[in-house]
């Protein structure tokens, strides 16, 4: 009989082991990986372009161009596409960050044949409509126009521009004159110029079927779209002043949006994984200090969070949160209470040993399914890392210290040093 009273013995997680990519190799070149794992007969393909917005000669050119991919070819209007793409239940994704461009499609494995030939020709045989192009600026320029009034929004922009500067891809956004900037023949250029497969990778994740790698081939595998691998490094210099303190004043704001924060490092630091267990403990979810001293003590906001951002080239920390104006500089001042806290006092074993619990959990959770191990795959081939990473960062997470928290506290929040912003009223 099932024993429902006494509670199971908490069980350490010494190791894990992950199903791993298997890397194989397309006629032309192209990566492929593959992670052959789940139930259903379903599966994820991603093309991965080195063409995020760090390659960019102008802003928005890496966005607008992997968010039009789908927008018509020389065969097929934009309508053709989605009706026949919609048909074989598949799902169609473009997105876009600071490194990559991406188009990932969801399908069942039954229709693959017939939904890679128009996955095929949006990649390779985009043309960018006129008219597509004028809708696409209009709503994104309606959106940005949206945008400027929360004070949320606002925030993060303006945090980042003030951590890297206005000309470094990590602290450029967009402005309303960027969208008249825009032409189609500057989206056919950076097309032409990284969307090819001399600069993809293919990761395919989900029940693989037999003779993928074959079907790849077929439709990506030619040299019909081959180019030479781009090498050439890109280089950003970065802002190097400090302003520790602005106010962008929104006069009709009933709330102010405060991010307060340094730039830091990515996740190839060796002290990256235990400040992942510092940065929880303080910021990093509902237990934490930050939410347990100013949401449930002093009620001054539904929620208040801090996060290790960790990009290719870089990486900073923040606490975000937004308030009431009347009690702004208080939410302030016991955000830095508590760093400083941090770096005064030994946290409590016991209080360690919940964050230790949370963050074990989180990762399980983080690994559970076929397109969860693909997101934990990628996080490490773009920054040239192993699967061992994953277990040292659950050797960290078990083996880290009251000590060894105080010890970077103390190294890494220099309050002379942080970035404060406000936006609305102080």
């Amino acid at each position: 009989m099932l024993d429902r009273i006494t509670a199971p013995t908490l069980q350490q997680l010494e190791k894990i082991e992950l199903i791993q990519a298997q890397k194989q190799e397309l006629n032309n070149g192209i990566p492929a990986y593959t992670i052959h794992a789940g139930t259903q007969e379903v599966i994820k393909i991603e093309f991965i372009f080195n063409a995020g917005s760090w390659f960019e000669t102008k802003p928005l050119l890496s966005d607008t161009t992997n968010a039009l991919l789908n927008a018509g070819t020389n065969r097929l209007s934009s309508e053709q596409l989605a009706d026949h793409i919609d048909y074989y239940g598949a799902y169609l994704e473009l997105d876009s960050d600071f490194d990559h461009g991406i188009v990932a499609v969801y399908t069942l494995n039954k229709h693959l044949n017939h939904v890679l030939p128009y996955i095929e020709e949006l990649i390779k045989g985009a043309v960018f409509p006129e008219n597509e192009l004028h809708i696409h600026l209009q709503n994104s320029k309606q959106r940005l126009q949206v945008s400027e009034e929360k004070v949320a929004d606002v925030c993060r922009k303006r945090f980042r521009e003030l951590l890297y500067g206005q000309r470094h891809p990590y602290g450029l956004y967009p402005k309303i004159e960027d969208y008249n900037n825009i032409t189609r023949n500057d989206l056919l250029e950076f097309y032409n110029k990284y969307h090819h497969a001399g600069n993809c990778t293919i990761i395919a994740s989900g029940k693989i079927p037999e003779k993928f790698i074959s079907l790849l081939n077929k439709h990506f595998g030619g040299n019909d779209w081959e180019k030479p691998m781009n090498t050439v490094n890109v280089l950003h210099e970065e802002e190097h002043k400090i302003i520790t303190q602005e106010l962008v004043l929104k006069e009709n704001a009933l709330q102010s949006a405060i991010r307060i924060g340094f730039k830091l490092f990515n996740k190839t630091h060796p002290d990256y994984h235990a400040m992942q267990v510092l940065n929880t403990l303080l910021g990093g979810y509902f237990g934490s200090r930050l939410m347990k001293n100013i949401r449930e003590d002093k009620g001054y906001t539904y929620g208040i969070n801090s996060v290790i951002a960790s990009f290719k080239h870089s990486g900073y920390f923040f606490i975000s949160t937004e308030v009431g104006v009347n009690v702004c500089q208080a939410t302030i001042d016991e955000a830095k209470k508590e760093i400083e806290m941090l770096k005064k006092y030994l946290v409590p074993e016991q209080e360690l040993q919940l964050v230790k619990n949370y963050m074990t959990g989180m990762f399980l959770k983080g690994i559970d399914g076929p397109f969860a191990l693909a997101d934990r795959f990628k996080s490490i081939l773009f920054y040239d890392l192993d699967y061992e990473y994953y277990n040292k960062y659950l050797n960290t997470i078990k083996t880290i210290t009251p000590n060894k928290i105080q010890e970077l506290a103390q190294q890494y929040f220099i309050i002379n040093t942080i970035t404060e912003l406000v936006v609305g009223k102080k």
